[in-house]
């Protein structure tokens, strides 16, 4: 299935603004971090977006000035808070992170119990009042607006598909802003592009995932995407099709999907971690909450260059040009991508 990419060029041709980029600054002293997550650090998603954030940002300092603790696959909430209450009891890490949403009230139960040790959570803005609680999300709206955009243009049975885990957090907003990414396109070309959403109710269940992605193949779905670590799942089933293109979102799917794969948002966790040292270095603990977005550099929009739809340097040429196009519009403001009070 081979689909033209100069559609999306003359449907953007009015936004236009430049994107400013982060500077990471280095620590001078060591400095020791424990992360726990739900699921396993390649998982492709979420657990191994932070797993690179973290590889990222030693990488940055150097080993002997950053070191970092991961405990993977802690999907049982009582058991990665028994694991969080005996790292700040040890002493011995500045910043303990519980990367899932499911893990916020036990980390509200046990921060006040360690006033001395920095805490960080996400995806959530809610610190729960406390001065050692750090908290951070992603905009994932702004690249699933994108997603959406390219998906809307690629699609030639105007069906899409997207398999979500549940509606919380980065996976709603990216699902929202998806969606929002297709009405814009659709509504600039003046065609109607169905997108019909299955929330699995799971993070995890892959074989779910599979099932959903075979009910919107079933559908006259010809793109796929989803979010959360069980989109493998639905990736396989793509794969087997051949003729159904997948966009990715969290971390870079494309080494597993292959050429069926079109684009990826990456989360870069280490845009937030970076500022989270920095305050603490100025004694700041918590209270604050942080995010990801297009303009801070923490979300990149990633293409895959042996995507099978590129039939030339040129298309992918194209699709680069277009897709900066987005995101200097999100960024300028000239996209609205949820309205406030969707966010």
């Amino acid at each position: 299935m081979k689909r033209k990419l100069l559609f999306i060029l003359p449907v953007l041709a009015a936004m236009v603004v430049a994107l400013a980029m982060p500077v990471a600054t280095a620590q001078d002293e060591p400095f020791s971090v424990a992360a726990v997550a739900p699921s396993a650090t390649n998982d492709l998603a979420f657990s191994q977006s932070m797993f690179d954030a973290l590889t990222a940002v030693q990488e940055e300092m150097g080993e002997d000035a950053f070191e970092f603790t991961f405990i993977e696959g802690q999907f049982n909430v009582d058991d990665a808070a028994a694991t969080i209450r005996d790292w700040a009891a040890s002493g011995d890490y500045d910043l303990i992170i519980a990367h899932g949403s499911q893990y916020g009230a036990a980390l509200e139960e046990i921060a006040p119990e360690f006033p001395e040790i920095a805490f960080a959570w996400g995806t959530d803005v809610n610190t729960f009042g406390l001065d050692n609680v750090s908290a951070y999300e992603a905009a994932s709206q702004e690249g699933g607006y994108i997603n959406g955009f390219v998906a809307g243009g690629l699609t030639q049975t105007d069906v899409i598909g997207v398999i979500g885990p549940i509606e919380v957090g980065d996976a709603k907003l990216y699902v929202d802003g998806f969606k929002a990414g297709v009405a814009a396109y659709a509504e600039e070309e003046d065609k109607e592009i169905t997108v019909n959403v299955n929330y699995i109710q799971s993070f995890s269940d892959v074989a779910l995932a599979a099932e959903a992605a075979e009910t919107h193949l079933s559908n006259d779905a010809d793109i796929l995407t989803g979010t959360a670590q069980m989109v493998v799942g639905a990736i396989g089933v793509a794969q087997e099709r051949g003729d159904v293109y997948w966009f990715g979102t969290q971390s870079s799917q494309t080494e597993f999907g292959g050429e069926i794969v079109v684009m990826n948002q990456v989360y870069h966790w280490e845009v937030v971690l970076m500022e989270i040292i920095a305050n603490m270095e100025e004694g700041v603990l918590g209270g604050e909450s942080y995010k990801i977005t297009l303009e801070n550099g923490g979300l990149e929009m990633e293409i895959n260059p042996d995507f099978a739809g590129f039939e030339s340097e040129e298309d992918y040429e194209t699709l680069q040009e277009a897709v900066q196009i987005l995101i200097d519009g999100i960024v300028a403001g000239d996209i609205e991508v949820l309205p406030a009070e969707e966010e």
